[in-house]
């Protein structure tokens, strides 16, 4: 048997090992704690910092785009004034350069509104030109806009004339890129590409502006053939045209 002061030491010891124990035990738990409460905040924290990465990446590539867009944009106005510019120049008389500021979508081929009026010199009557040839004719002003109705309208006619064999006839708009052409003898001999031109025929159109190119023809239309003239000028896509001033005819 164990004596009374020997039971006592082994007692004693048996408690600080104990007491070790748990010290060791709540030293390992806390830091335990503290590594998990870290591994957590790291975690929550790396997707936050690549989600904002990804976002900023994202705006800067928007950013990027929209500028190259712009960039696009600019050149393609360049490159159509400088066209346009050249084009003006094959025409001696004064002429004034609008833009289109406006048109009906359910009156894409009647009519369009120009950002230049009264205060710029345009009047009703005058002529309107864009790459290509002929487009249409002033209607109405204001001091700062001119609505145009264009040639394609089925409401617009003018006198045309082929140019290859001098045959004249009446064209007349059918609401898209196409017009008709009827001629005014039976057998006009007119071939496919032949240039159309406006003429004398015209008293709201000045003569010589180029208004398409021969498509196709109908000789079983009427009394005389009729032609499907394909327009020069884009009209469907207009952004910038020359205004020429014209005092249409009057009638006897």
């Amino acid at each position: 048997m164990l004596s009374p002061t020997r039971r006592k030491l082994t007692n004693f010891t048996t408690r600080v090992i104990f007491s070790l124990g748990v010290v060791g035990l709540v030293w390992l738990f806390v830091n335990l704690q503290k590594t998990i409460i870290l591994e957590i905040f790291a975690f929550l924290k790396t997707p936050l910092t690549q989600t904002s990465q990804r976002e900023n990446s994202l705006l800067t590539n928007i950013k990027i785009q929209q500028l190259e867009a712009e960039i696009a944009e600019v050149n393609k106005q360049n490159q159509q004034l400088k066209s346009l510019l050249k084009y003006s120049q094959e025409k001696p008389q004064q002429q004034i350069l609008a833009p289109v500021i406006a048109r009906s979508p359910d009156q894409w081929w009647d009519q369009i509104i120009l950002g230049r009026g009264q205060t710029s010199g345009i009047k009703v009557g005058d002529t309107v030109s864009g790459l290509g040839g002929l487009v249409g004719r002033v209607i109405e002003v204001t001091p700062n806009t001119a609505k145009v109705l264009l040639i394609s309208n089925p409401t617009s006619t003018l006198g045309a004339i082929i140019t290859r064999n001098r045959s004249m006839g009446i064209v007349k708009g059918k609401g898209n890129q196409e017009m008709v052409m009827q001629f005014f003898e039976k057998v006009p001999g007119v071939k496919v590409g032949d240039a159309v031109m406006s003429s004398s025929v015209s008293q709201l159109f000045p003569t010589g502006y180029l208004v398409g190119y021969v498509r196709s023809i109908q000789s079983s239309q009427g009394p005389a053939p009729e032609a499907i003239i394909q327009m020069s000028p884009a009209i469907k896509t207009l952004e910038w045209v020359l205004v020429y001033s014209f005092i249409p005819a009057k009638s006897s």
